[in-house]
This record gives structure tokens, C-alpha cells and sequence, in this order.
């Protein structure tokens, strides 16, 4: 058994790529993700779950079809599953997602910006 904590900052420091998720830590069957966002990202949906967003620093907006939010660092959102979004930061945002093992970054929209999935730092 491991009992070291995991630290943000330093696993953060090690992520170069933006919209690229690593794996940190599960839970049962869900994952925790460190990511790096700058810039737009895809239009996207996941069918089958919800996703979550909690800034650690930074600040972020996503667009819908039909509005906008913006997140700021210690704020989150969870979008619904099924719910068209693109997430965008106009500077570096660093974040935690929390999601379903398997899920892919870019959900039904595929292309370029699709991660390799289950990668662990």
C-alpha cells in the first residue's frame, strides 16, 4: 500500500502538452485527471456520463449551444452527459477532470485533439 498524498503541483509540472489528461489517481471505476488547457478546444458530447470540471488555477469558460460559464480557479462544473460543450481558456488553466475510466477527451467528436487515454504520470 501506498500512503503518500498526491501532489498537484508537482504532477502538473510534469505535463508539457495542453488538452492532453493524465491519470493521478481511481477510485472504484472513476479517474482523476490533471490537465492543461490554453486556447479552444473541440465541440464535444459524452453519451453515457457526466463530466467534471474543477479548476485549480487559472480560469476557464465553456461554451453550450445555448450559453456560456466561466470557471475561475476553486470553482467547478459538472456537465451533464449527452450535453454538447467546448471547453477554452484565453491563458494556461490547470484542472482537474473526474470521469469514468475509458472516457475519451473529445467524446463522439474524435480528431486531432484526441488524447491517448490511461496514461499515468
Amino acid at each position: 500500500m501506498n500512503y503518500a498524498p498526491i501532489n498537484f503541483s508537482e504532477k502538473l509540472a510534469r505535463i508539457a502538452e495542453h488538452w492532453s489528461p493524465r491519470v493521478v489517481a481511481e477510485m472504484n471505476d472513476y479517474q482523476f485527471k490533471l490537465v492543461k488547457l490554453q486556447g479552444e478546444f473541440v465541440w464535444h458530447r459524452h453519451e453515457n456520463t457526466d463530466e467534471v470540471f474543477i479548476v485549480l488555477a487559472g480560469a476557464m469558460s465553456i461554451d453550450f449551444r445555448d450559453g456560456c460559464i466561466d470557471l475561475h480557479q476553486g470553482e467547478m462544473y459538472v456537465v451533464p452527459k449527452g450535453v454538447e460543450h467546448k471547453p477554452r481558456a484565453a491563458t494556461e488553466c490547470s484542472l482537474m477532470l473526474v470521469e469514468p475510466r475509458g472516457v475519451t477527451n473529445t467524446g463522439t467528436a474524435g480528431g486531432p485533439r484526441t488524447a491517448e487515454n490511461d496514461v499515468w504520470i
